[in-house]
């Protein structure tokens, strides 16, 4: 309506990747396996965005079906990194990294299963959130493995994250003018996750964290002993649910797709029924053992 502003992002121009169905506009989720997919209907995050007023510029490649962290498809398109214009932008959200890296958009949404809208971000120096599982709707949205599979933003900023998922799932953004680290008491995880950490990433990091300690928290280093197991159960159950997810399209017409994303599919048969059971089973014993060690801390 004329004179009327829908949100603060109203006119804000963002991309979206090409697994968020878009209505009359083909869906293909980077594979020729969905030629001609075209929805009837937008994607619901697409359409509490749309009813913020924030204006989708178009739809950005991907890793075919969303399947790998590097950003290649040779089927489609490969999106330059920011840094690198021959290098691979990282994935399988590359084109919205890309979109937002070369000013083509504010934002872009992405989708993370297992860090695809984390490492496009960080290959081209934008901030990336993954969501929690079922924050963002996933109705309208290609699957890859749909226990597992979020929505969320590249960005410019933390700010920038907060403002494009409230308006994706018709939330409020937090007024944090008056807010507070005193008396906060954060844990840095010691095991897995800082291993291998290039000197200047380290270097931020640390940064960051003296940051907090100065204005008030508290910090302690807290050793996770579930990470590595947790880590090697993504091996057994992204694969099945994704291939239990696109077998008959997928064996139906191989030869269409990128060998190499093909073979991560196959990886699936691999494993039985009975294995992918015992991960779930072992994953959510890890989790509830995860949330009593970080239950006296405000955030990890």
């Amino acid at each position: 309506d004329l004179g009327l502003r829908r949100s603060l992002l109203d006119g804000v121009p963002i991309s979206w990747k090409d697994l968020v169905d878009t209505a009359g506009i083909e869906t293909k989720a980077g594979t020729d396996l969905l030629s001609g997919r075209v929805p009837e209907h937008d994607g619901e995050c697409l359409q509490n965005a749309t009813r913020a007023g924030l204006v989708c510029v178009g739809k950005t490649h991907m890793s075919e079906l969303a399947f790998s962290g590097l950003g290649v498809n040779p089927i489609t398109a490969t999106p330059p990194c920011v840094n690198d214009y021959d290098a691979a932008p990282g994935g399988s959200s590359s084109g919205a990294g890309t979109s937002v890296a070369f000013n083509t958009a504010a934002a872009g949404i992405g989708s993370d299963t297992g860090g695809s809208v984390r490492i496009p971000a960080a290959w081209n120096d934008l901030v990336g959130l993954k969501t929690t599982a079922t924050l963002v709707s996933l109705n309208g949205v290609v699957p890859l493995a749909e226990t597992f599979d979020t929505i969320g933003p590249l960005c410019r900023s933390v700010e920038d994250a907060e403002h494009i998922t409230a308006a994706m799932t018709k939330g409020t953004v937090p007024d944090l003018s008056n807010a507070s680290l005193a008396g906060r008491h954060f844990a840095i995880c010691t095991t897995s996750s800082l291993d291998d950490v290039e000197p200047v990433i380290m270097s931020g990091f640390e940064a960051s964290i003296k940051k907090l300690t100065a204005a008030g928290a508290k910090i302690t280093e807290l050793p996770i002993p579930q990470m590595p197991e947790i880590l090697g159960l993504s091996a057994i159950l992204f694969p099945s649910e994704a291939y239990a997810q696109w077998k008959t399209e997928i064996e139906a017409s191989p030869e269409v797709m990128f060998p190499e994303i093909l073979e991560r599919f196959r990886i699936g048969l691999k494993h039985s029924a009975v294995d992918y059971v015992r991960a779930y089973k072992r994953m959510m014993q890890l989790r509830t053992e995860y949330e009593a060690l970080t239950a006296p801390f405000d955030a990890v």
